[in-house]
């Protein structure tokens, strides 16, 4: 499975100089954006200079969205689903559960709970302190998450920082 990577998106940052701008979102894969960038010269400059902090979060984003897309049991490019709450068992069965019984639950428990007292939006720094994980078995669990279609990943229009937002 072929993955992005900073490095070449940062090369393809560096083609505004030669006045072709949006070149690292066309790579990350967000197309729309990209068409803004190249006609409007990388959104009159602001948005070049404001992507040089925003890449890494993209190209995770996009790695994300790609181990998603070659995951067992996950749509294809061109199909799209929508679930309810209810359709996935492992969440309807977190419904019935008292929240003062998911403290001692599993990590995924424990994240998806933490999510829902954070209106579904969680940074990796909240995910950390409520899963009390080391950061490659947290790392690994906001993956699985997303894997499983419980979490999407996104970056806060202002800071531009990593957010998990959970349906919950």
């Amino acid at each position: 499975m072929q993955q992005t990577n900073s490095g070449i998106a940062y090369i393809l940052w560096c083609l505004c100089f030669f006045g072709i701008c949006g070149g690292q979102r066309f790579y990350t894969g967000q197309i729309g954006s990209g068409l803004v960038y190249l006609f409007t010269v990388g959104f009159f400059g602001i948005g070049q200079l404001i992507d040089l902090a925003l890449i890494p979060g993209m190209v995770e984003k996009r790695n994300i969205y790609l181990r998603g897309l070659h995951g067992n049991g996950t749509p294809s490019v061109n199909q799209s689903v929508t679930l309810n709450i209810g359709e996935i068992p492992q969440l309807r069965q977190l419904q019935a559960i008292e929240p003062s019984t998911l403290s001692t639950g599993s990590p995924m428990q424990k994240l998806l709970k933490a999510a829902k007292e954070h209106n579904g939006q969680l940074s990796i720094a909240q995910a950390a302190m409520y899963t009390e994980l080391e950061s490659e078995h947290l790392k690994e669990l906001l993956q699985e998450a997303t894997k499983m279609g419980y979490a999407e990943v996104n970056n806060d229009p202002n800071t531009g920082a990593i957010r998990y937002h959970f349906d919950v």
